[in-house]
């Protein structure tokens, strides 16, 4: 027991200095993402859903840490689009239940590890299948690919184009 409650005790460590450029280059970058995702869903698909919470994570992801496996293009995309599919499966089989909230989660998480796509903002696409309301039950097996896949692929954009104005930033680290 004492093992088990030693792994909890977390190590002592001391934060280094914000990195003010680097902080200015994610902060632009989500402000152009967000941005762009903004502009779209009201001038050009303005009658479409378009913007998801999901995004704001997803953001800090490829904006503030573009190195992290979890914000490789691969993983946004396939991650979040997967997560969405479940999550609509687990509203068409069960409607906005807590079992059904509980199996878009835990099963996003699976398949996202199965497929090596592990995209933490993907989880939250697929919840927001089960509770997002009747605007996103409205677009049905079409919410994986319109609001998130599209809305992933504007961001995806933006965040290569960003991302590599910095000299010291590249993004992506693979595909």
């Amino acid at each position: 027991m004492k093992t088990y409650l030693s792994k909890m005790r977390a190590e002592r460590t001391r934060a280094p200095s914000p990195d003010w450029q680097d902080a200015l280059w994610s902060w632009f970058g989500a402000f152009s993402g967000m941005g762009a995702i903004c502009w779209l869903s009201a001038h050009w698909l303005s009658h479409h859903l378009l913007i998801v919470a999901s995004f704001g994570a997803t953001s800090v992801l490829i904006y503030a840490a573009p190195g992290s496996p979890f914000a490789q293009p691969r993983n946004v995309l396939v991650g979040s689009m997967l997560s969405a599919l479940v999550g609509v499966a687990c509203f068409k089989l069960l409607g906005s239940t807590a079992l059904s909230v509980t199996l878009a989660v835990s099963l996003s998480v699976l398949a996202m590890q199965l497929t090596h796509t592990v995209h933490p903002p993907g989880a939250a696409a697929a919840l927001g299948a089960v509770i997002g309301g009747e605007t996103i039950a409205t677009l049905g097996w079409w919410y994986p690919l319109m609001p998130i896949g599209i809305g992933c692929i504007v961001m995806l954009v933006v965040a290569i184009l960003v991302n590599n104005l910095a000299r010291h930033r590249r993004y992506p680290s693979y595909w």
